[in-house]
C-alpha cells in the first residue's frame, strides 16, 4: 500500500472508533467534562498527514510526531493508546505483502530500537499519559536503555498496549478483528457492529486504564458486565440494548474512571486491521442508528 493510503485508513478507523456509541467512552452522543466527539475527531484528522509519511519515519518517530500534531490542536490525551497501536500496524503495511499482514507486523516489532523507545517514552511524558507506569526499570519519566519491545514487555501484566506489542497484536488479530468481521455480517448498521465488536473485547479482556485508575477487581467487574450484555443479545436484540444502556449509565456514574478506554483503543486498532485488510467497501453500509441509549 502506498503511505497515503496507509494514513487514509488510519485517519478512518480513529473516526469510526470514536462515532459509534460505545459504552462509557466519548461519542457522538456522550462527552466527557474536559474531552470531546470533536476533540477525537480532531485529533483523528490531526494523525493523517504524520501517517502519509510514515515510510520515511520509524515507529518511534511516527508515535511522537503523530502526538504532537494532536497536541497542536486538542489539549487533552485523546488518542495517544490508538496512537501506539496504528503505527507498526502502518509500517507493516507498508512492507510487501508476501506475508500475512500480522507477520509483517512481527518484522516491524521485532526491529523497533532503542531510539525508538525514546521517541515513545518522549510521547508519553509529553501527553501526561502512564502507559508505562511508574515502575523501577524503564520508566517513561527517565531516558531509556532497552529496545522499545522489551521495554513494553516490563510493562505487558499492567497494560494491554504493551501486551499487544508482545504478542504481535495478539488481541486485536484473534479476538477484536473476527468480532467486526462477525458483527458486520450480522447487523444491519456499521456503528451497531463496532459496539457489538467493543463489547466482544472487553468482556474477554479487563480493560487496564480501568485497572490503573480503580483497580483490578472494578476492570473485571466492568468485563463481567459487558459480558452480561452479549449474554442478552447485545446489540442485536432490543432486550440486549436495554442491558446495555444501563451498563453505559453504570459505567459513567463516577465520572470517566470507569471508561473502557483501552478497550477503545484495540477497537480503533480492529477497524484498522479491516480497512488494511479488506478496504472499505461494503463497510458503511445501513442508514439506521439505533438508539443505544
Amino acid at each position: 500500500m502506498k503511505p497515503e493510503e496507509v494514513a487514509k485508513a488510519v485517519e478512518l478507523a480513529c473516526m469510526v472508533e470514536v462515532l459509534a456509541p460505545k459504552p462509557g467512552n466519548v461519542n457522538r452522543y456522550q462527552d466527557f467534562v474536559d474531552t470531546t466527539c470533536e476533540d477525537f475527531l480532531l485529533s483523528a484528522w490531526a494523525v493523517g498527514p504524520v501517517f502519509a509519511r510514515a515510510d520515511s519515519l520509524s515507529v518511534g518517530e511516527l508515535i511522537y510526531q503523530a502526538r504532537r500534531a494532536v497536541q497542536r490542536y486538542v489539549a487533552a490525551n485523546t488518542n495517544l493508546g490508538i496512537i501506539l497501536l496504528t503505527a507498526p500496524l502502518a509500517k507493516a503495511a507498508l512492507l510487501p505483502k508476501d506475508l500475512p499482514l500480522q507477520e509483517r507486523l512481527r518484522q516491524v516489532l521485532a526491529g523497533l530500537t532503542v531510539e525508538d523507545s525514546r521517541w515513545v517514552f518522549a510521547a508519553i511524558r509529553e501527553a501526561g499519559a502512564g502507559g508505562l507506569g511508574k515502575v523501577d526499570q524503564q520508566d517513561v519519566g527517565g531516558e531509556p536503555s532497552l529496545p522499545l519491545l522489551a521495554a513494553m514487555e516490563l510493562a505487558r501484566e499492567r497494560d494491554t498496549i504493551a501486551a499487544e506489542y508482545c504478542t504481535g497484536f495478539h488481541h486485536t488479530f484473534t479476538t477484536g478483528y473476527p468480532a467486526l468481521q462477525e458483527a458486520l455480517a450480522l447487523l444491519p448498521d456499521w456503528r451497531l457492529a463496532v459496539v457489538q465488536a467493543f463489547l466482544v473485547i472487553l468482556a474477554a479482556l479487563p480493560d487496564t486504564l480501568i485497572a490503573r485508575k480503580v483497580g483490578w477487581e472494578r476492570a473485571w467487574e466492568v468485563s463481567r458486565r459487558a459480558a452480561e450484555v452479549l449474554a442478552a443479545g447485545g446489540v442485536a436484540t432490543a432486550g440486549g440494548r436495554r442491558v446495555l444502556a444501563a451498563f453505559d449509565s453504570f459505567l459513567r456514574r463516577e465520572g470517566n474512571k470507569l471508561n473502557p478506554g483501552t478497550t477503545a483503543d484495540l477497537t480503533a486498532a480492529s477497524l484498522l486491521v479491516y480497512f488494511l485488510e479488506e478496504g472499505y467497501d461494503g463497510f458503511f453500509r445501513g442508514g439506521k442508528c439505533y438508539d443505544l441509549g
